[in-house]
């Protein structure tokens, strides 16, 4: 029995589509789906009952990708469109942000897993690049952010605004939270602005959290986090703190003949199983989220 995690499975791509097809039953282990399954609620419908399918239980935060108001879903947007993902969700039996916290018992246990839904403010700009120019400075280097055209804050006046509010929401959640176990932090964005290494797309960074998390890990005790996003795959410490970067990826970013498998990260019980098992610790990919 062991807790696994994976996110950006980008399933709008046939090639990984295929691969989660391919992907073998689990039926003793949980799964973390840490955001960006598909963009249409029927791709992620599919997704959610596939992974239902193959573990015994499946935990889901949103992404970007998800809140993307696309096609005949134009229309679904913001706050409307999350909970339409909640539905559908809860109708795949899969846990969200928005259901009691499930308790893992397992090897490493007992764990509380916490899945958070924060967005993000444009708070990991560089100082004097706020929301007004940070589309400017991304552009100027080529990087041009497909939320500010598909991702829809309704019914709020901007996306930071609703990322304060769901700040607040989630910070309530865990300042409630009963004494006496550690916690798994799961959130599609990272919650440490120093995690956010993408090389290859440095000006990303206003898309990618906010520092109104940066002291969850420490403050809430904190077993480890889970988080997707930036296509880097990789497993860090901070503070005493285990962070892990669960992302698929787009198939340029990793490599279709090792199946999906090779790519599910285990959680729980910590185990280094280097890069021939499940879950390697350290796979670089293109970032591209």
């Amino acid at each position: 029995m062991r807790l696994l995690a994976i996110s950006d499975l980008h399933l709008g791509s046939p090639v990984n589509r295929d691969a989660l097809a391919a992907l073998p039953d689990f039926p003793d282990d949980w799964l973390i789906v840490a955001g960006d399954v598909a963009e249409s609620l029927r791709r992620i419908g599919e997704g959610f009952a596939a992974l239902r399918r193959r573990f015994a239980r499946v935990i889901w935060v949103p992404g970007n990708h998800e809140l993307w108001a696309v096609g005949e879903e134009a229309e679904l947007r913001g706050e409307a469109r999350y909970q339409a993902l909640v539905e559908l969700a809860r109708s795949h039996s899969v846990l969200t942000p928005e259901d009691p916290f499930a308790i893992w018992t397992g090897a490493g246990g007992p764990v509380r897993i916490v899945p958070l839904f924060t967005l993000y403010d444009y708070s990991f700009a560089p100082p004097g690049v706020g929301p007004a120019q940070a589309v400017a400075w991304a552009q100027a280097a080529d990087i041009w952010p497909v939320d500010e055209v598909r991702l829809y804050p309704d019914p709020y006046p901007s996306r930071a605004a609703w990322c304060q509010a769901l700040v607040a929401t989630c910070l309530r959640r865990l300042e409630a939270l009963e004494p006496g176990l550690p916690n798994l932090l799961v959130s599609h964005w990272p919650l440490r602005e120093e995690l956010v290494r993408i090389p290859r797309v440095p000006r990303f960074s206003p898309w990618c959290g906010t520092r109104a998390t940066a002291d969850w890990p420490r403050r809430f005790n904190a077993l480890a986090c889970v988080h997707g996003h930036l296509h880097v795959r990789e497993r860090r410490w901070l503070d005493g703190v285990r962070y892990e970067e669960v992302s698929l990826g787009y198939p340029r970013q990793w490599q279709p003949e090792r199946g999906m498998a090779a790519y599910l990260r285990q959680v729980l019980p910590l185990e280094d199983v280097g890069q021939d098992g499940i879950g390697p610790p350290h796979a670089p990919a293109a970032p591209a989220p």
